[in-house]
C-alpha cells in the first residue's frame, strides 16, 4: 500500500516536475498529452523530440501546436547548434510552452548523424554553450535530459562534466536517464533495457549539488518505484509504464501532490475526455488518432481485451465516432474494482 504524501518543496520554477511523463517518439503527441492530462492535473507533460531544423523550417503548427488543457507542458528539442537552438527555443516559447528541454540522451543512429542526442555526452562544453544560448533567448525554464554516460565513459566523470557545464550555463533542471547509452552495438530499444540502471549515480549527483533540481528517469514501473526514488531526488520521469498503463496516472495527484485526481476512475476519465475527442473528430482527424493512446486504460479489468480489440478494429474506420469509443468502454466490466480502487477501499 502506497501512503499518500504531499511535496510542498517541489521546485517553484518547475510546477509538476515532481512527476512527469517522458518524451517518447511516436507516442507523446498532442492527443496523448491531452489524454494524460485527463488523468492527472499536476504531472508535467513533454512533447516528442522535435529537431531545431524542423521547428525553424517546418510546419510549426503541426509540430508545436497543443491544447491549453496540457499545461504544464514542455517541448523537447534536438540539436547542437547554439544559435539554432536559441531560435527554436524562442519559437517554442512563443507557442506558450512552460519549459524547453534539450535532448542529450537519444542514442539513435539518425540522431548521432545530426550530432545531437546522447553523443553530446562527449561534448559537455558544447552542451553548456547550447544552454547559455537558449537561456538568453527565452524566459521560460531551460532543462536538459541526459544519460549517465555513453560507451566506455566513466559515469562518475561523464555526468559530473555534463552537470558542471550546464549548471555554469544556468540550467533550471537536469533529468538523468540512469543508464549509459551504447552508441554502437545496441538499438534504441535495447538502450532502454540492456544497460544496467544506476539510480545511485543520480542520487550522488543530487547530494553533491543539492540546489540543482534533479529528476531521474528509466525503468520505473509503479508509483511505489517513484516514491522510492523521490527519497533521493526532486523529480521522477516515467515513460513506457505511464503510456502502457495510463490508469496509474489517476494516482499521481492524490499520492504525490495531496490533491484529488481529475476523475475518480477510468470510466469517468473517458467521459470527461469526450469533448476533446469530439473536437478532434470535428477538425477532420480520425478517432484512432486519439484512441490509439488509450488502449491500456482498462488493463487488468474484465473486458479490457475486448475494449482494445474494438478500438483497434472499429476505431480505425473512417466513420468511427464517439459512439465507437462508448461502445468499446461498454465492453469493460465496472463490477470488479481494479487494484488501485481496492487499495483505496482498504485504506478507507
Amino acid at each position: 500500500m502506497i501512503a499518500p504524501v504531499s511535496f510542498a518543496d517541489e521546485p517553484a520554477i518547475l510546477p509538476g516536475w515532481r512527476f512527469s511523463v517522458a518524451p517518447m517518439m511516436d507516442w507523446t503527441d498532442r492527443h496523448c498529452r491531452a489524454f494524460h492530462r485527463a488523468l492527472s492535473g499536476r504531472a508535467r507533460l513533454y512533447t516528442e523530440m522535435v529537431t531545431t531544423g524542423a521547428v525553424i523550417h517546418g510546419d510549426r503548427e503541426r509540430l508545436l501546436g497543443f491544447s491549453g488543457v496540457e499545461h504544464p507542458v514542455a517541448v523537447q528539442l534536438g540539436g547542437s547548434n547554439p544559435a539554432d537552438l536559441a531560435q527554436a527555443a524562442r519559437i517554442a516559447a512563443e507557442f506558450g510552452y512552460d519549459e524547453v528541454n534539450l535532448n542529450v540522451g537519444c542514442p539513435s543512429d539518425r540522431v548521432q548523424e545530426g550530432r545531437f542526442g546522447a553523443c553530446l555526452m562527449r561534448e559537455p562544453a558544447l552542451v553548456g554553450e547550447c544552454v547559455t544560448a537558449m537561456k538568453a533567448a527565452v524566459c521560460v525554464p531551460v532543462t536538459v535530459k541526459c544519460r549517465i554516460g555513453v560507451d566506455d565513459q566513466d559515469p562518475e566523470a561523464a555526468l559530473d562534466a555534463l552537470a558542471d557545464a550546464v549548471v555554469t550555463a544556468g540550467v533550471d533542471g537536469l533529468i538523468v536517464h540512469a543508464r549509459k547509452a551504447w552508441l554502437k552495438g545496441l538499438s534504441p530499444k535495447e538502450n532502454r533495457d540492456v544497460p544496467p540502471l544506476d539510480y545511485g549515480r543520480a542520487a550522488r549527483l543530487k547530494a553533491a549539488r543539492p540546489t540543482l533540481p534533479l529528476a531521474v528517469n528509466g525503468g520505473l514501473r509503479s508509483l511505489g518505484d517513484v516514491q522510492a526514488r523521490l527519497a533521493e531526488v526532486d523529480g521522477v520521469m516515467v515513460g513506457r509504464a505511464a503510456y502502457m498503463e495510463p490508469a496509474m496516472l489517476l494516482d499521481v495527484d492524490p499520492l504525490l501532490y495531496g490533491m484529488a485526481a481529475p476523475a475518480p476512475d477510468p470510466f469517468a476519465a473517458v467521459e470527461a475526455f469526450e469533448p476533446y475527442v469530439a473536437g478532434v473528430l470535428q477538425s477532420g482527424e480520425r478517432l484512432h488518432a486519439v484512441t490509439r493512446h488509450m488502449l491500456g486504460l482498462f488493463n487488468g479489468r474484465p473486458g479490457s481485451r475486448a475494449f482494445r480489440r474494438h478500438l483497434s478494429t472499429q476505431g480505425m474506420r473512417a466513420d468511427a465516432d464517439l459512439d465507437t469509443l462508448r461502445a468499446a468502454v461498454a465492453l469493460v466490466s465496472r463490477d470488479r474494482p481494479d487494484a488501485r480502487i481496492r487499495d483505496a477501499q482498504a485504506a478507507a
